[in-house]
This record gives C-alpha cells, sequence and structure tokens, in this order.
C-alpha cells in the first residue's frame, strides 16, 4: 500500500487516474468476466470472488508463480496505458476531420451522407410552424433547435461535427487578419497565464473525450466474450462523445477568444 501511495504521489494525476486506474479496471474485467465467467456465468459473483480470491493468495509469500503472474497481469495494463493516448490521438483526428488518405473514400461517404440529411433552416422553420398548428409542440421544440444548429453551423463540409466547428473556428481567426496553423505557437509562448491556462485545460478535456472513446471501444469488444461489457461500452461511448462535443466546443470558443484577446494587447515596450 505504502508503494501505491508514493507512486501516486510521484506520477501525473492525468496518467495514473486517467490511464493506470481504467487500464487495471479493464484488464480485472477482462481476466475476470472474461476469462473465467464468461457468457454461462455472467453473474456469477461467487465464482468471480473465488478467482479473485485465489489470484490474491499468496500462501505467506510471494512464490515464482505469483510475481510472474503479477508481472503478466501489470506489463499488458502499464503498455495499455502509454497506448491509449497514442490511439486517442488518432480518434482526435478522426474526430477534427482530418482523416488519413487512406480513410478519405470513406470520409468522403460520411460528409454526402451529412450534406444529404442536412436541411435548410428556412425549411426547418416552416415546418416548426406546421407542427405548432398541428398542437405538436414537441416536434415543434426539436425542430427549432435543429434550426439554431443549422444557422449556427452552416452546410456540412466535413465528415464530423467537430471538424465542422474546428473549420469555423479557422475561418474566425483568419478573418482578424490571423492563421490557426502559424500563429497558434506563437500564441502559446507569447499568451499570458490566464489564457495558456484556459487554452491547456481546454486542450487536456478533449484529449480525455477521446481517451475515454478508447476504453469505450476496449470494452464494447470484451462484450464478445463477456456480454455485460458490450452495453458498458456503449453507455461510455454516448456519454464519451457527447462530452467531446462540449470539449470541441470550449476548444475553439478559447481559442477564438486567446486569439482576440492578442489581437487587442498593445504591442511590447521597443527597448
Amino acid at each position: 500500500m505504502g508503494l501505491l501511495i508514493e507512486l501516486q504521489r510521484r506520477i501525473p494525476d492525468g496518467w495514473f487516474l486517467r490511464r493506470l486506474l481504467p487500464a487495471v479496471l479493464f484488464f480485472v474485467v477482462a481476466v475476470v468476466g472474461g476469462g473465467e465467467l464468461g457468457h454461462a456465468h455472467w453473474n456469477d459473483v461467487s465464482l468471480a470472488r473465488e478467482k479473485i480470491a485465489d489470484a490474491l493468495r499468496t500462501g505467506g509469500g510471494l512464490s515464482a508463480d505469483t510475481v510472474a503472474s503479477l508481472v503478466l497481469f501489470a506489463v499488458p495494463v502499464v503498455a495499455s496505458a502509454f497506448a491509449v493516448p497514442y490511439l486517442a490521438s488518432g480518434i482526435g483526428a478522426l474526430a477534427a476531420g482530418a482523416w488519413p488518405w487512406w480513410l478519405m473514400p470513406v470520409g468522403d461517404l460520411v460528409t454526402r451522407w451529412r450534406r444529404h440529411r442536412w436541411v435548410e433552416p428556412d425549411e426547418l422553420a416552416r415546418r416548426s410552424v406546421r407542427a405548432s398548428a398541428d398542437g405538436n409542440a414537441l416536434r415543434a421544440a426539436r425542430l427549432d433547435v435543429r434550426r439554431a444548429a443549422a444557422v449556427e453551423n452552416g452546410r456540412p463540409g466535413s465528415p464530423t461535427w467537430s471538424g465542422d466547428r474546428f473549420h469555423r473556428t479557422e475561418e474566425t481567426i483568419r478573418q482578424q487578419g490571423e492563421d490557426l496553423g502559424t500563429g497558434w505557437t506563437a500564441l502559446l509562448l507569447g499568451a499570458q497565464d490566464p489564457p495558456r491556462a484556459a487554452l491547456a485545460e481546454a486542450r487536456d478535456a478533449y484529449d480525455a473525450a477521446c481517451e475515454a472513446l478508447v476504453w469505450s471501444a476496449a470494452f464494447t469488444v470484451l462484450g464478445a466474450w463477456w456480454w455485460p461489457a458490450a452495453p458498458v461500452g456503449v453507455l461510455l461511448g454516448l456519454a464519451s462523445w457527447r462530452t467531446l462535443r462540449h470539449a470541441v466546443e470550449a476548444l475553439c470558443r478559447t481559442t477564438e477568444a486567446a486569439f482576440t484577446l492578442r489581437g487587442t494587447q498593445p504591442p511590447p515596450a521597443q527597448p
């Protein structure tokens, strides 16, 4: 226990709480649920407790078999904790609309599908008026929300909503006479502490949402061996996707505000 407390002091919370602990939880569920219980005994709590007790029983000392088992368990846990950020960066790129060349045909199909489903704001307004006249207030309210979103987001031009939102931020910054690609580094280096901290917090929330999507996919796949993991993964994925949208919106608004503040700051005094 003292070793765990010391590790928690020395390991950054972002890695320990957001990556290492979820990796431990996932492999415990995979070993106990997928490896021991399976579909036939998915809810056998007594069997699960017995298997966990057998794994923790050392017989008064750490034998060679126990140490080997701990090593075999620790290696994939730590490897997963280090691999999750790289997988999350791939999800972040897909969410931002930066699809690799070998996925561009799929991205084009998704973009065309989103454009096909998109409805003009005026048409949504007419549907809302008709729904209100028919006494369907719930449908009218939903159409009003869709109309507001269509006005704000515009016609889809990316495979994802996040990609469209990032593109709008780039356009907003370009209208201010700045370029997001070339000015991002200068912004981070020249920004004061509050804007830099806000940008770091917004980016960290975006990365955390992408990592949560990685774990949701892992639990969903684990459902092939222990089916209760599948609905947990699906629910986690839905919650993570919603969190990702909020994180994208916060990151975009924070970036726009940071560039605006930089544009209003007086130039540094000449020596």
